[in-house]
């Protein structure tokens, strides 16, 4: 199952949401922190928030479409 997911993912474009989101955190970190130890802890925690944000904003879309 796993990799009919990845196939439907790679032929989406939704491929474009992991390198947006891994330049967005890094970016963020950056202008919070000057060491780079920091700015990947930063930007792995607000990578994580991104993602946690969007599928929870998609589960609720999602939800909302089959409800009507």
């Amino acid at each position: 199952m796993l990799p009919v997911i990845f196939a439907s993912f790679l032929q989406s474009q939704l491929w474009h949401f992991v390198p947006l989101v891994v330049a967005i955190s890094l970016v963020y970190g950056a202008t919070r922190h000057e060491l780079m130890r920091p700015i990947l802890a930063n930007a792995f925690k607000f990578g994580v928030w991104i993602v946690g944000f969007v599928v929870v904003i998609a589960l609720i879309l999602f939800l909302v479409s089959t409800r009507l």
